[in-house]
């Protein structure tokens, strides 16, 4: 059996092989091998920046599934194209040869491999880079640093991945590779324990940590030396903020119940100590006296690629409207490749911040004639509902498109309603988050911005303090703190209030900014009810940022079907508006009607199938049998 599962392999292997060659050549030169490319500085270099391209630095910046696409795979989003490989994987209809997750098996272990060659016998960190030793010393260790940063990045990819409970019981992680191996040779790798993994990332952020400056920041190396190597010119590279963001994920993720079973308290005050030192740095450090500062009440501005919010991200494109053309309706020139769900409307309170179906938030909610009324302003910076306009920037008062998602009409439907063509959203919503409001097709100079995938930024962090400090203290209104750490503590309460009364995306105040008295009660009700509204808010902060995949599953227990809480969790129907024009722009909603069964059969994703074929070694995750 395993010799024909070896001839298939070797078949799909030699497709694979002749579409990613070029990842296993990281030197711009064809002709320097690798040993020689030990005599160049800039080949050297070129290892560590080819990684930095693998993860998006390059041509890709939004154009992948690893963002907004995952959210497709949850309860906040629908994929229009049935054929989509994440919409099967939600529906249960994906075979092993249409994985969509496997590209980043690979693309992972090839940068990790890169990372290798270039740290193998502290080789990167004895090339000479530069004449000068001064220069020659920063250029050596940020280099150095950003090669255990990137491994630890790759690494931690692959576990939130790839980690499971495999069908031999034991959890399991990916497996550990640090030494100079071809990913495509004859390999045979066991996969690691999950703990072993975290232990791996851990190390190899502590070591990024040794090396690394603590941000690429001008205002923090005054002499125009330091300057040189170290400011912002290297703002979209791994720095101390960076690593600790990856730290923080591990260790929210490993303290999660999935992961955690015994509720080790350690694990959340790890994570509530990494997230709280990138709080504590935007809001001590980055809070200078230039325009471009950080400020916790402003907007996130996704078109600026140096927003003061970002912890780390991609570079950035100029020139590209790929978002814009994403989530705009077939109507308005788009391609409405993903809807947001009437479930994820719903996470959205009311205007005065308490949740529609709260006492003092009901009598706002008009489920039936207008559900899109007096709604949190947070709603309106998000989602793209039946009546919206797109307003051009400064300049309301000419929209440039007014949204038409009534599926039955007075005499026709809507154009942009579900069902009327194949590249209109199939909920009957679309997404505004991200898409800037200044593209209009039927302009004779269409206006573009730039693009930049935020990876980390700081509200990811705030929401895992909150989280996490919530757990070690056991009351939102009791301040934690680290040893030694030089800031005043903070209560997850606080923490929380940041993310509620800062300005919404089109730059809108919150009714509730200065007084919140939803927040007050909710931290009166103690943990559990906190907890809960964290991972609202969490939710309703993060979409279609890829991380409500994760969240899901690491908040859920139980490994198989009927076992623990996923499937009641992961495996929910989710829903879309269906509008019923009763006259000229007058309209009832029906918020119960079903779009599409969830139906995944494991918490956990698959090891990929050509994998599982040439490493016997490999265990297959748990619901996966016939991927075995």
């Amino acid at each position: 059996m395993k010799t024909k599962k070896s001839i298939i392999f070797l078949g799909v292997l030699a497709l694979l092989l002749g579409s990613c060659k070029d990842y296993l050549e990281p030197w711009p030169n064809g002709n320097i091998d690798n040993e020689n490319i030990w005599e160049y500085q800039s080949t050297v270099q070129g290892i560590i920046n080819r990684c930095y391209d693998n993860i998006g630095t390059g041509n890709k910046c939004y154009d992948d599934n690893e963002s907004a696409y995952l959210d497709g795979v949850t309860d906040n989003a629908v994929i229009t194209s049935t054929t989509h490989a994440l919409r099967r994987l939600a529906v249960n209809s994906l075979t092993t040869s249409g994985d969509p997750l496997a590209t980043y098996w690979d693309r992972n272990y090839r940068s990790i491999s890169q990372c290798n060659i270039f740290l193998k016998d502290r080789r990167g960190i004895n090339t000479r880079y530069n004449v000068r030793a001064v220069y020659n010393d920063q250029i050596r260790t940020r280099l150095q640093g950003e090669a255990y940063a990137l491994r630890a990045y790759f690494m931690w990819d692959l576990l939130q991945k790839f980690g499971g409970r495999g069908v031999d019981g034991t959890m399991l992680g990916v497996p550990i590779i640090t030494d100079v191996v071809d990913p495509y040779g004859e390999i045979n790798y066991a996969r690691n324990t999950y703990e072993e993994c975290v232990n791996q990332i851990i190390r190899d952020c502590d070591s990024a940590l040794y090396y690394l400056p603590t941000a690429y920041r001008d205002f923090l190396y005054p002499s125009g030396t330091d300057m040189a190597y170290l400011g912002s010119r290297y703002w979209n590279r791994f720095d101390d903020t960076g690593v600790w963001a990856i730290k923080a994920n591990v260790y929210l993720t490993w303290a999660s119940p999935r992961y955690n079973p015994a509720n080790d308290i350690a694990r959340w005050d790890s994570a509530a100590k990494y997230s709280k030192k990138l709080v504590d740095f935007k809001l001590f450090v980055d809070q200078i006296s230039s325009g471009s500062s950080f400020r916790p009440l402003n907007r996130v501005d996704w078109f600026n690629p140096n927003n003061p919010e970002i912890v780390f991200s991609t570079r950035y494109r100029t020139g590209q409207t790929y978002m814009e053309r994403m989530f705009y309706p077939g109507g308005f020139q788009g391609n409405g490749q993903l809807g947001a769900t009437q479930d994820l409307v719903d996470a959205f309170g009311m205007s005065n911040g308490y949740p529609k179906d709260h006492a003092s938030g009901a009598p706002l909610y008009n489920a039936t004639n207008n559900p899109y009324l007096n709604r949190d302003p947070r709603f309106y910076s998000v989602i793209f509902y039946n009546g919206r306009k797109a307003d051009r920037l400064n300049n309301a008062a000419n929209p440039m498109y007014t949204f038409e998602n009534w599926n039955v009409g007075v005499t026709a439907p809507g154009k942009d309603a579900a069902g009327t063509r194949s590249d209109n959203s199939r909920t009957n919503y679309h997404i505004k988050k991200f898409v800037y409001m200044d593209v209009n097709w039927a302009d004779a100079s269409v206006k573009n911005a730039p693009h930049a995938k935020y990876i980390y930024r700081w509200a990811h962090f705030v929401l895992a303090y909150a989280e996490a400090a919530n757990h070690v203290t056991g009351d939102p209104n009791t301040a934690y703190n680290y040893a030694g750490c030089p800031y005043a503590a903070l209560t997850p309460k606080a923490a929380l209030k940041h993310m509620r009364a800062r300005a919404t995306y089109d730059n809108a105040t919150p009714s509730y900014r200065v007084a919140d008295p939803y927040l007050d009660e909710v931290a009166t009700a103690g943990h559990d009810a906190f907890d809960a509204l964290v991972k609202n808010e969490r939710r309703i902060e993060t979409c279609f940022e890829g991380m409500r995949f994760y969240d899901l599953r690491r908040w859920t227990t139980g490994d198989k079907p009927g076992e623990g809480n996923w499937e009641a969790v992961i495996n929910q129907p989710v829903h879309g508006a269906y509008i019923t024009e009763t006259a000229p722009d007058t309209y009832t909603y029906d918020l119960n009607w079903e779009v599409e069964e969830r139906a995944l059969p494991s918490p956990y994703n698959p090891i990929p199938y050509y994998e599982i074929l040439r490493m016997n070694k490999l265990v297959q995750n748990e619901g996966w049998p016939t991927w075995e």
